[in-house]
């Protein structure tokens, strides 16, 4: 169920620039469950880091269904946005294997809840209050929107190792490919987004 997680406390740390990227998985990320993964990093700090996979959906799984599952298809607070809009469905992605359970929304900034959504960069919101659900159900919820169950999150160091390993590759992200490209395209896109052709990458990519 849809419920508040804090990320990690917004200290400054030598790493804190990461907030906000890409990680791209490559072919010598040992863990199955990262494959072709595309991580959207929404906050780090010295405690660890914590991010959302935004390119694997659950199957049979909708933002409707959810809704429906959690009875909140006539529920959840108006945040200022205008009644009439278009609802919004789409698929309920598997955000990592923490706390598979919790509710995320990655969205644009047209929608904001004082109870539950941080500014993680320009443009780009996280919202884990179930309103956000409720919100796009009724056509009141944000434009954009990335909706997940569970997240990646990593110990202090931890991704600094799998980056120097080379299991990750770091990118910029921007609104178009999270909201935008087919979930099926993202992971093609990100690395050519870095100048690398995805049928060249190799499973002995080194530290980049």
């Amino acid at each position: 169920m849809l419920g508040i997680v804090k990320p990690p406390n917004n200290r400054l740390s030598e790493m804190a620039s990461l907030t906000g990227k890409l990680l791209i998985a490559t072919p010598a990320m040992p863990d199955p469950r990262f494959a072709h993964a595309v991580v959207f990093l929404c906050a780090q700090s010295a405690d660890g880091t914590m991010g959302l996979i935004i390119n694997k959906p659950l199957p049979d799984l909708t933002i409707h269904k959810l809704a429906q599952h959690l009875q909140l298809a006539d529920g959840g607070n108006n945040s200022g946005l205008a009644d009439g809009g278009s609802a919004t469905d789409g698929p309920i992605h598997f955000g990592g294997p923490v706390e598979t359970g919790r509710g995320f929304v990655l969205h644009s900034p047209d929608y904001f809840s004082a109870d539950g959504s941080i500014q993680v960069i320009d443009g780009i919101v996280l919202t884990t209050s179930s309103d956000v659900l409720a919100g796009l159900v009724r056509g009141q919820g944000p434009v954009n929107a990335i909706a997940a169950l569970g997240y990646a999150g990593w110990g202090p160091n931890q991704l600094e190792e799998e980056l120097h390993a080379g299991g990750w590759l770091l990118v910029e992200a921007d609104q178009d490919l999270l909201f935008t490209t087919p979930d099926g395209q993202k992971w093609d896109k990100a690395l050519r987004k870095i100048g690398v052709d995805p049928r060249l990458l190799s499973g002995r990519i080194g530290h980049a």
